[in-house]
C-alpha cells in the first residue's frame, strides 16, 4: 500500500511538471514591416507567461492567401485593415477578435550621395533613368499607400518604367538600401534598423495624401480555443504591449502622433 501511494504521488508530481513545461504555443503571420516589433513582442511575451509563439513573416497579400488556403496559422498581424475584415466575413476567422494594433507611416528614403541635403520629394519629378523603389501595392499596404501619394501628385503614370517592386516593404527597404534603387517609399518603423546606411533624405509622406495604414490583428478561426493566441493578442492591447509598439516607430490609434 505503501509503494501505491507513493506512486501516485509521483504520478501526481509528474502531472503537475507537464502543466509547466507543456506550454501552449501558437503561430503568428505577421506583415513583414511589423516583423521586428513582433520578435520583440514574442520575447516579452514569453518572458511574461508559459506559452510559446512562432513568427511567420511575409506580404500581407501573400499571407492572406496561404490563410485561405489552409495555412496552420493561429494570428494574422496584418498590414492593412482589408483582409482581416474579409477574413472575418468569409468565416476565416473568430468574429469579434479584430482590432487595430498600429497605425503604420509612409517615408520616402534615400542613401545615395547625390540626393545629399536635397528635398527627396523634388527629386520624383526629375529622376531620368534612377529607380524608385516601392512595394507591390496588390500585396503589401505600404506600396498601395505609395501608389495613393503618387497619384495625388500626377506622378504615378509618369514614373511606371522607374518603378522596382518589392514583395513586401522589408524587400523594398533592401532594394533601396543596397543600391538597387535611388530612392524608395519604406515604412517609418524600418529606420530604426541598426544595420541600415546613413540616409541621404528622409522624409514623411502626408498622411492625408493616402488612406490611413490601419494595421489590424484578428484571431483565425483554427486557434479559436488556443490559449497561447488568445493570449498574445490580449498582450498586444496590453500597456507593455502597446509600449513597445510605440518605441518600434508606430502609432496607436485614438492617440496623437
Amino acid at each position: 500500500m505503501v509503494m501505491n501511494i507513493a506512486r501516485s504521488l509521483i504520478l501526481v508530481a509528474c502531472a503537475g511538471l507537464g502543466q509547466v513545461v507543456y506550454a501552449g504555443e501558437a503561430v503568428v503571420a505577421v506583415a513583414s514591416n511589423f516583423a521586428p516589433a513582433t520578435r520583440t513582442l514574442v520575447q516579452e511575451f514569453i518572458a511574461t507567461s508559459k506559452h510559446d509563439v512562432r513568427v511567420v513573416a511575409g506580404s500581407t497579400g501573400s499571407l492572406y492567401a496561404q490563410i485561405i488556403n489552409g495555412a496552420p496559422f493561429d494570428v494574422f498581424l496584418s498590414a492593412d485593415l482589408e483582409r482581416p475584415r474579409d477574413l472575418e466575413l468569409q468565416g476565416h476567422a473568430v468574429a469579434g477578435s479584430r482590432f487595430t494594433y498600429a497605425l503604420g507611416q509612409l517615408v520616402l528614403w534615400s542613401r545615395n550621395p547625390q540626393y545629399e541635403g536635397k528635398n527627396c520629394f523634388d527629386e520624383l519629378g526629375a529622376m531620368g533613368n534612377a529607380k524608385l523603389a516601392i512595394a507591390n501595392p496588390r500585396l503589401a499596404p505600404y506600396g498601395l499607400a505609395a501608389e495613393q501619394y503618387l497619384r495625388s501628385v500626377g506622378l504615378w503614370d509618369r514614373l511606371q518604367a522607374n518603378l522596382v517592386m518589392g514583395e513586401n516593404i522589408a524587400q523594398t527597404l533592401q532594394f533601396a538600401a543596397r543600391g538597387g534603387a535611388n530612392l524608395g517609399f519604406v515604412a517609418a518603423a524600418q529606420l530604426s534598423m541598426p544595420t541600415l546606411p546613413a540616409a541621404t533624405c528622409v522624409q514623411p509622406v502626408p498622411a492625408n495624401s493616402h488612406a490611413p495604414i490601419r494595421q489590424q490583428a484578428v484571431l483565425l478561426l483554427r486557434a479559436s480555443d488556443n490559449e497561447a493566441a488568445r493570449a498574445f493578442l490580449q498582450y498586444l492591447k496590453s500597456p507593455a504591449g502597446r509600449a513597445t509598439i510605440v518605441k518600434a516607430g508606430y502609432a496607436l490609434e485614438g492617440e496623437s502622433t
